[in-house]
């Protein structure tokens, strides 16, 4: 595979994505480079194309400029690094007057709806850069639509750091995607500039919101319509917590995600569709033409996810290469899709989607010739479903590792679920593309509607009874990036083995299994520390003592509370913990020679025996912190999120002023000593 040229220049411009992202290379350092490292491929190619003997250096120095290229479409594609970028124009907590444009609306919280905004004016200074705009919900309003561009006076919050250890990373996810700033409003402080469509994102948000007007009059329930536009228009914001978690947990919510499947069965109908172009004077080319664009129409309306915009891309690769009559291969061809998007998106290589999409279409074409041709089915049904079976395990295999790194569970009757509905998902998505166009253009008869609300309803409930089955379903499984690379190098290594056996071969097999036993002794040394760790819970008090691979929890949270909570449940995947002990909150606790005393609502501290060199502050104690500090003369103060914020202000005014350290878990995260 990696004899194809394409395939390691992608790699190199991925090694300079990761470079540019974890070492940080200013915008003009990459800008020159990259131009002299063209400069001397350019020379280097005049010097040596006449020449027989092959070079090293040629090579070497393409590798190295389609490294810099990667470095420099990172910096090019972060806004923040130029000029005109909102954040040289505002000063955190004070109102500037911003002008917004709606950009992508994003499923709502609890409080508020969200949405992704782009900054035309601050300050009535012309401004670039995308913000979270936060707006408290309003039921007797609606929600604003792409391309809207409204007016407000509101103060631009910096994204805030997770404040347990093991919590999602939300700042640094919304910071790939450039968005480094969030803006809380209601819609009385939002005045409507325009309301008009002008760009493709605002004519396909359109589209989606005039389908959904349309079908919503054939009687769908809310459960049938947030799978359809899930299903074809690539909308997930309406889709209830219950249904997406069924989906999850039943090992098939791919099936959602419009990518290639949804994809390649659109290039095939347009393919057959547009046949008769062909007869036309350069009637294939016009065909081929029209088929790109009406594929990545179809990408604009479903949203440009990373999914869809893989597929696209490739699809779009295998259309040109049908009109030229070339025989495609599918490594190059995936490798040129994901060249080309990171050239665009290079934000898309951190992509969950982007990466579990690439690696499961990379295991299908790898792993599933292996898998099918270890039996050879007599009848055509038990052989469709036989290779339906191969292409899920091989997609699994592929994507297991990535799976459990980021959601850390495991359904293993993912075959059943894909069994049951991908023989059948072909029909549901071109039955769908068919009621959509019939209901835009009026003419959809009442008895397919219903027909279809059954069909969708019914591969719901057969994902709910999947998911139901939760003695089959491995949840908190913790893995780590050493060992995802290492169970990587373990199934590439039996595979090159598997397909062609040799002696070096197996040897290399037998080595990646000692970096995977490597792997989790080394990750099983690293978190076997000692830690005492105040949690961050609003109106509550969690505390946890970790020994080891055990952790002894108190807390006073009700029974039901505590079970649903999930920073326990984080922070145990994240540091592998096998055990858990409930107690119940003490006075005084002892760490690693250092004594932590707990001052509650009732506000004694009479110790005499011992001097505390910590002391915890929770449920609000009406205590003089002056008195207290020339009583106990402790090292630190610590206060969680169970505390008033008004007494919080307070013990913070009273540190700063006595010049001792002060730790607030709402603002500094959790405290934690080892």
């Amino acid at each position: 595979m990696l004899n194809f040229t394409i395939i390691k220049l992608t790699l190199c411009l991925i090694i300079g994505i990761l470079l540019a992202e974890y070492i940080g290379i200013p915008l003009n350092v990459s800008l020159y480079l990259a131009l002299a490292l063209w400069v001397g491929v350019a020379v280097l190619f005049i010097l040596v194309r006449q020449q027989t003997q092959k070079h090293i250096w040629f090579g070497l120095l393409t590798y190295l400029s389609a490294i810099s290229i990667g470095i420099l479409v990172y910096n090019l594609h972060d806004q923040q690094q130029f000029k005109r970028h909102y954040s040289q124009f505002i000063t955190e907590g004070h109102y500037e007057q911003a002008t917004l444009n709606i950009r992508e609306r994003l499923k709502p919280g609890v409080f508020n709806d969200k949405y992704i905004v782009d900054i035309l004016e601050v300050n009535h200074k012309k401004a670039k850069g995308k913000v979270l705009l936060n707006i408290k919900k309003d039921s007797t309003r609606e929600p604003y639509k792409v391309d809207d561009v409204i007016w407000t006076s509101a103060d631009f919050k910096t994204l805030a750091n997770p404040l347990n250890p093991n919590q999602f990373d939300y700042r640094n996810f919304l910071r790939k995607q450039y968005v480094h700033h969030q803006i809380f409003s209601d819609r009385s402080s939002l005045l409507t500039l325009r309301s008009k469509r002008y760009t493709l994102f605002g004519y396909a948000d359109a589209l989606r919101s005039e389908i959904n007007t349309k079908l919503k009059a054939y009687h769908f329930k809310p459960e049938e319509l947030a799978i359809i536009n899930a299903l074809i228009l690539g909308q997930r914001q309406d889709m209830s917590k219950t249904i997406y978690d069924s989906y999850t947990d039943a090992g098939a919510i791919h099936i959602l995600a419009v990518s290639g499947l949804h994809v390649g069965l659109i290039l095939m109908l347009l393919t057959i569709g547009l046949k008769p172009l062909e007869q036309l004077k350069n009637g294939k080319l016009i065909k081929t033409i029209l088929i790109i664009i009406l594929l990545w129409s179809f990408a604009v309306v479903a949203g440009l996810s990373a999914s869809v915009t893989r597929a696209v891309t490739m699809f779009s690769i295998v259309a040109i290469a049908l009109h030229f009559k070339r025989p495609t291969n599918i490594y190059n061809t995936l490798a040129i899709s994901m060249f080309v998007l990171l050239l665009f998106k290079p934000m898309f290589v951190f992509d969950v989607g982007f990466q579990l999409s690439y690696v499961a279409v990379f295991a299908i074409v790898t792993i599933q010739p292996l898998l099918y041709r270890l039996w050879k089915p007599k009848w055509k049904w038990t052989d469709y479903l036989w290779q339906i079976l191969t292409v899920t395990v091989a997609a699994q295999f592929g994507v297991a590792p990535l799976s459990l790194y980021y959601f850390h569970q495991f359904p293993s009757l993912f075959f059943i679920s894909n069994l049951a509905i991908i023989p059948i998902l072909g029909v549901i998505l071109g039955l769908g593309l068919i009621i959509i166009v019939l209901a835009l253009v009026n003419v959809l008869p009442q008895f397919l509607a219903d027909a279809y609300g059954v069909i969708i309803s019914a591969m719901n409930a057969v994902m709910a009874w999947v998911s139901q089955q939760e003695q089959f379903l491995f949840r908190n499984v913790p893995l780590d990036a050493i060992q995802v690379f290492a169970c990587y190098a373990c199934i590439l290594s039996c595979i090159v083995w598997y397909i062609k056996p040799s002696f070096r071969r197996l040897v290399v097999v037998l080595i990646s299994v000692l970096f995977l036993q490597g792997s989790w002794m080394f990750t099983s040394h690293k978190h076997s520390d000692d830690a005492f760790i105040v949690f961050h819970k609003t109106k509550q008090t969690l505390i946890g003592q970790k020994s080891r691979t055990a952790l002894n929890v108190v807390h006073n949270f009700d029974s039901l509370t505590f079970a649903k909570d999930k920073i326990l449940s984080n922070f145990k995947v994240g540091n592998f913990m096998t055990s858990q002990t409930v107690d119940s909150l003490k006075s005084v606790y002892r760490f690693r020679g250092k004594t932590l005393l707990v001052i509650d609502s009732m506000g004694i501290y009479n110790v005499q025996r011992f001097t505390p060199q910590v002391i915890l502050l929770r449920n609000s104690p009406r205590i003089n912190l002056n008195r207290l500090i020339d009583t106990i003369h402790p090292e630190i103060i610590v206060a969680d999120g169970s505390n008033y914020k008004s007494y919080l202000a307070r013990w913070r005014a009273t540190c700063s002023k006595r010049k001792l350290p002060y730790h607030q878990t709402d603002d500094k995260g959790a405290f934690i000593l080892r």
